[in-house]
């Protein structure tokens, strides 16, 4: 009989471990994710974010960018999703195959420079690739590099474990306490 309660206690702690690891909302969440741009030229680091509500589906392969900040690490300017030549249809999020043959989510960003608005000046992140090109001529050449991305973690699922840890540790606690007074 002294077997039950510590397998009362285990099942217990496995339930909530369960319960908090890799949960799927029924309804649409929030996702955030960091980037970073290096080129031989320029390097900036920004952040989206995008609703993924419709992600996922059969018709949808994307999703419009909610929120997006980026800064080039040479440039006080920040640049947002209203910079976007084609706002508000974009910047994008989508799914794409890397060249390390990881699928992924990526950006599609197109904006002008915002440091020198008289020049031609054209990026794009698509992707991996971050391209710097001119608007009007064709025959300059253009500057490529690459783009890396990072999901920031759901501040939720972390908060969840460590409830779940604690809650785990009380009761063992107060199991050790009960066999104590028994004895």
């Amino acid at each position: 009989m002294k077997l039950v309660p510590q397998l009362v206690l285990v099942a217990a702690g496995f339930a909530v471990g369960f319960a908090t690891v890799n949960v799927k909302s029924a309804s649409a969440a929030i996702i955030n994710y960091t980037f970073t741009v290096e080129s031989p030229l320029k390097r900036g680091n920004g952040f989206f974010s995008f609703d993924d509500l419709n992600f996922n589906n059969e018709y949808n392969q994307g999703a419009t960018v909610n929120s997006l900040s980026f800064k080039f690490d040479d440039d006080s300017n920040i640049y947002t999703e209203q910079d976007d030549l084609d706002y508000p249809d974009f910047p994008i999020v989508y799914l794409t195959d890397f060249s390390t043959g990881k699928t992924s989510l990526a950006l599609n960003y197109l904006f002008d420079d915002k440091a020198n608005p008289a020049s031609s000046l054209r990026y794009e992140i698509a992707g991996e690739d971050f391209t710097i090109f001119s608007a009007i001529s064709s025959d300059v050449s253009f500057v490529s590099g690459r783009v890396r991305y990072t999901k920031v973690p759901e501040p939720t699922t972390l908060i969840s474990t460590i409830l779940a840890c604690s809650f785990g540790l009380m009761v063992n606690q107060k199991t050790k306490l009960i066999k104590k007074l028994k004895v």
